[in-house]
């Protein structure tokens, strides 16, 4: 179906969840989801699940909770991202689609980190944009995998 022939749900439909994605991510980029909010009601819920946690052992736990979040998270914006270039430019290689949605990753995760700059309780951080590059870098991969192994057809649209 040609691009002209495509109906506004179509559209709707491609970039919606991006823009949820995106959403999100500017209502977890706020003061109160810093790490000083998170920490209690979280730590309530893991220890009402696992028992209780040292202070030490929390504070990592929740570090690594905080990083697999960003991780996963845009891993799944990245994945939200690759499926709109996917359905709006139907002659493109799946690589080239990757690597627009990897560049829309980035420039979302950048802009997070930079309004973090902006907040009293919030720092900006390179490095947390990086982790959330490699979330979307690495579920990208995971999809690739599964269509080359399991829908191989999928991958070789004309070009």
């Amino acid at each position: 179906m040609s691009n002209s022939k495509r109906g506004l749900w179509y559209w709707i439909s491609a970039w919606l969840p991006v823009a949820v994605g995106v959403a999100v991510i500017a209502m977890e980029s706020t003061d109160y989801m810093g790490a000083e909010y998170t920490t209690g009601p979280l730590r309530s819920l893991f220890e009402a699940i696992f028992g209780r946690f040292s202070n030490a052992s929390w504070d990592l736990l929740h570090l690594v909770i905080r990083k697999s979040g960003h991780f996963l998270g845009y891993g799944l914006i990245g994945l939200a991202w690759l499926r709109a270039w996917w359905m709006t430019l139907p002659h493109s290689r799946f690589l080239h689609d990757a690597l627009l949605a990897v560049l829309g990753t980035a420039l979302v995760a950048s802009a997070d980190e930079w309004h973090q700059t902006l907040l009293p309780n919030r720092s900006g951080s390179a490095w947390d944009a990086l982790l959330d590059c490699c979330g979307a870098i690495t579920l990208q991969f995971v999809v690739y995998m599964y269509f080359r192994l399991m829908r191989p057809k999928r991958l070789m649209r004309a070009a």
